[in-house]
């Protein structure tokens, strides 16, 4: 079964050019390459989770090299968790571009697509530093092209931007891993956090540096506060099916803080030991704080979603900076809830976008549209879900990282973003939701409303809402799952031997 774990990398990459071949003749044979490549992406990230539960880390050594002189794949909890909620997202999002058609506006949507896939999904199974950067890479030179999709001014430049921040990070990350590989001689996680014991004294500022750059590098994938500025714009603009495939992308950052940190730079890390511990905390709150501002502060549903993402973020950090296995696995919990209600609220402006004509997803006033009652019923569900109001399971969410991080020395800042960027969140949306629904514009200002007859593109928001609904009715082994995850992923020796073998 060790060759399975490969399979995520694999059936993205032979997916991409063998949709580019069949596109170019027949489009409706690379849609079939489309659609099988994430549904067997799903069955096999369903398998691996399955797999997963025993606890057993489980290491696939690509040309048979061992670790650490060649490239090995780890699977374990978290990686699986990651990579059922890539393989789902993925799905709806696939399902929400060829429903509304918007694939159509240009030939490499799915050969990108794909290749997304390939990048998310390397990222969460590597277990070396370099092949994370490679891995990052490929995701966002797909994502460049993603962004693009569909072109317009505004695509245009918020691309640009965001191409500029990225290319800053990955600069950043060459520079961390040569550091790195100078002070350790590897670049294999599991690896490095055994020698970086051995480091001696006259070299802990140098393994302090650059642990913190790495730092900054996670930050910036993450967009955590006040290196998120590249966000808002770059996810309000972009096509909202590839918008809602980018709600895991800021999740890439996080997991590879949660990844790395205890991992590489635990206990045993000399000057280096947790470094980002300090800074994370009070990054986090901010970062909570300015994206729940911006929620309410925003003018259109699709830049609600945008700063929800953040704002959903800094709340997941917030149990993460405290680094026991309770409150990372609350974090876990709260991480798949998150991404799936971001991508919803996504799906959903995008819905409200094409009822109604020049107002779009506009915070005034506007026409009656069709389907209105339903379209509001599926925003109300998706705001409920974003800010964590009861029975979804973003309530769940929020009441374990309450609970987990209660007994901190921070735990009464905590409390107070949590429930105050809540509030913040509630009043942002119902705002937005009642100029939408229920306010009407003057019938002479010469707009008239897009009619839309058909339902189809409200099969992707119901497919993810129900999804939400089902994560809060399997609350009792999802969060037994996230709480195993949180404890396997501390459990560095563990994981060292399991990647490492007997030495």
């Amino acid at each position: 079964m060790t060759q399975l774990v490969l399979a995520p990398v694999v059936l993205p990459a032979l997916a991409a050019p063998l949709a580019v071949l069949l596109l170019v003749r027949r489009r409706t044979a690379g849609l079939v390459v489309s659609f099988a490549s994430c549904f067997a992406l799903l069955g096999v990230a369903i398998a691996l989770l399955i797999l997963s539960a025993d606890g057993t880390v489980r290491t696939y050594e690509v040309g048979d090299w061992p670790a650490p002189f060649g490239i090995v794949l780890v699977l374990d909890r978290l990686a699986a968790i990651m990579l059922t909620l890539t393989a789902v997202l993925a799905l709806i999002a696939l399902i929400h571009a060829v429903v509304t058609k918007v694939d159509r506006d240009g030939w490499h949507f799915h050969p990108l697509f794909q290749f997304q896939l390939m990048g998310l999904n390397g990222a969460f199974l590597t277990g070396d530093l370099f092949n994370l950067f490679v891995f990052f890479e490929v995701l966002l030179i797909a994502s460049y092209g993603l962004m693009l999709h569909g072109q317009g001014r505004a695509r245009l430049k918020a691309g640009v931007q965001y191409v500029v921040v990225n290319l800053m990070g990955s600069s950043i990350f060459l520079l961390a891993l040569g550091l790195l590989y100078a002070l350790t001689g590897t670049l294999n996680m599991a690896d490095m956090g055994v020698r970086i014991a051995a480091i001696g004294a006259q070299d802990q500022w140098l393994l302090r540096i650059a642990a913190l750059l790495l730092f900054v590098v996670f930050a910036i994938k993450a967009a955590i506060v006040p290196l998120h500025l590249w966000l808002p714009r770059t996810y309000a603009v972009a096509t909202p099916a590839v918008a809602a495939l980018f709600a895991i992308m800021t999740k890439i950052g996080v997991y590879s803080i949660i990844r790395v940190t205890p991992l590489v730079f635990g206990d045993d890390a000399g000057a280096a030991a947790w470094a980002p511990a300090p800074y994370l905390l009070p990054a986090a709150m901010v970062t909570a704080v300015l994206g729940f501002i911006g929620v309410f502060a925003a003018r259109s549903l699709s830049e609600q979603a945008a700063y929800a993402i953040i704002g959903s973020t800094g709340t997941l950090l917030i149990a993460v900076a405290g680094w026991q296995a309770d409150t990372v696995g609350a974090a876990l919990y709260y991480l798949v809830h998150s991404t799936l209600a971001g991508a919803a609220l996504f799906l959903v402006a995008d819905i409200v976008a094409r009822r109604r004509a020049g107002f779009v997803d506009h915070a005034t006033p506007g026409p009656v549209f069709a389907h209105r009652q339903m379209v509001a019923l599926l925003f109300m569900i998706a705001a409920i879900g974003v800010t964590g109001l009861p029975p979804l399971s973003g309530f769940i969410g929020k009441l374990l990282i309450l609970d987990s991080v209660a007994y901190l020395p921070s735990w009464g800042w905590s409390w107070t973003v949590i429930l105050l960027t809540t509030l913040v969140g509630v009043i942002g949306f119902a705002r937005v939701g009642s100029s939408i629904f229920w306010k009407e514009a003057p019938k002479d200002e010469g707009k008239r409303a897009l009619d839309v007859p058909a339902r189809t593109d409200m099969i992707a928001p119901v497919l993810i809402l129900t999804l939400l609904v089902g994560l809060s009715l399997a609350a009792g082994p999802a969060t037994a799952y996230a709480d195993a995850a949180a404890a396997q992923l501390l459990d560095r020796a563990a994981t060292a031997r399991a990647v490492l073998g007997g030495g």
